[in-house]
């Protein structure tokens, strides 16, 4: 016959300090890895949301990242001749593109950051819909003019917005480019870019022939055919995959920060085991004799260790449930995170899903049930007279 619950309750209250230093431990704990998870969640939605699963991104061979790889407009115009491309009627959907890293500071707070700089044409537009201006308006082509994504002037609001200066290029200390709008890309990672002409801006880094990447927006079923078309063409040396994989491949940017936050987790987490250990210990010590006489009563060594076991899950399960609460207002909060890939900040929002607290509390119960195991053990070994004669 199992201990009824309203005995653990009822002891839980008449310990209402140590149950609350103990609660809070594992609050903590669960909070930091929460925090963490979160944070990764939210890098990993990101990534997961930029590219169109009909699209193909275009790299040299061997490139990791757009970052470091060359296609040339010679290859360009070859290329968008290719059978499987879909078309408008401005013609093939294939937007050449041109990325490199420039370096925001504002002077005012000693605050510095490596951003994408994305030289883009007018189909590039077309073909991300889910890019809108808030604020401001488009670059016009043939000028310096940049936009913005939004994640960037909520860490620089004095320089980057519209009618502020960039400075980058050539020359000794940069052309002068002015933002004329901040732009929305939904939760992708374009938010943390700055867009400009291609022409201007090839050409503003003398770069006019050798660009980064080519989008290709494919026919319905051509995905594959084209990719492999692609990459085995020998007037190419190009590799072809989904923009939505190449996307994916970079969420390696977020193992560092996992690794070292889960480790900080798991360390608390020990320390607030062996305070849920001492509390429980505590706890039997006082309560021998109540001990014995459940024994007497009829209650087994099984029911026994039970009740103290479930008490002290109960105690941790509030403490995770607190931990959890803890982290709801990080939730679509923005931050950002530097890229081994692309020595560039990537910008994202934490996400606090069901996923991530559903593993907070997974790990809140971990954490009481390795720190009451031990005293269940004790109290339910207690014999019956030594627990008696305790009293």
């Amino acid at each position: 016959m199992p201990i009824p619950l309203s005995y653990n309750f009822r002891n839980l209250r008449e310990r209402r300090v140590t149950s609350l230093m103990t609660a809070l431990g594992v609050a903590l704990a669960v909070a930091v890895l929460v925090s963490v998870l979160a944070l990764v969640q939210g890098l990993k939605t990101a990534f997961e949301a930029t590219g169109d699963p009909r699209d193909l991104l275009v790299l040299r061979k061997g490139s990791t990242a757009e970052l470091v790889s060359t296609i040339t407009r010679t290859n360009y115009q070859d290329i968008r001749q290719h059978a499987g491309i879909a078309r408008s009627a401005e013609g093939p959907l294939a937007s050449l593109e041109m990325v490199t890293i420039i370096n925001i500071g504002d002077e005012s707070t000693g605050r510095d950051m490596n951003f994408n700089l994305r030289g883009v044409s007018n189909i590039a537009f077309a073909m991300r819909p889910e890019l809108h201006i808030i604020r401001g308006r488009r670059f016009m082509p043939g000028r310096r003019e940049v936009i913005v994504g939004k994640s960037i002037p909520a860490r620089f609001p004095s320089i980057a917005d519209p009618g502020g200066v960039l400075q980058f290029g050539r020359g000794g200390g940069g052309s002068e480019w002015k933002i004329v709008g901040v732009f929305e890309a939904g939760n992708t990672m374009f938010n943390g870019e700055v867009w400009g002409d291609l022409n201007q801006v090839s050409a503003d880094y003398n770069r006019s022939e050798y660009l980064s990447s080519l989008l290709i927006r494919t026919e319905p079923g051509m995905l594959e055919a084209l990719a492999r078309s692609l990459e085995d063409d020998p007037r190419f040396t190009v590799s072809a995959e989904p923009e939505q994989s190449y996307y994916a491949s970079q969420t390696s940017a977020s193992a560092p920060v996992e690794f070292m936050g889960t480790l900080v987790a798991l360390i608390m987490a020990v320390g607030s085991a062996f305070a849920a250990m001492n509390t429980m210990f505590a706890a039997v010590a006082r309560r021998s004799a109540e001990i014995g006489i459940l024994r007497m009563l009829g209650f087994t060594r099984g029911a026994i260790l039970g009740s103290f076991l479930v008490e002290s899950l109960v105690l941790a399960m509030l403490g995770a449930v607190a931990g959890c609460l803890l982290t709801l207002p990080l939730n679509n909060v923005n931050t950002d995170i530097g890229s081994y890939n692309t020595y560039s900040t990537l910008a994202f929002n934490f996400h606090v899903s069901w996923r991530v607290m559903g593993w907070g509390m997974a790990f809140g119960l971990f954490i009481g049930g390795l720190g009451g195991l031990l005293p269940a053990v004790r109290a339910s070994r207690m014999e019956i007279i030594a627990a008696v004669k305790r009293r």
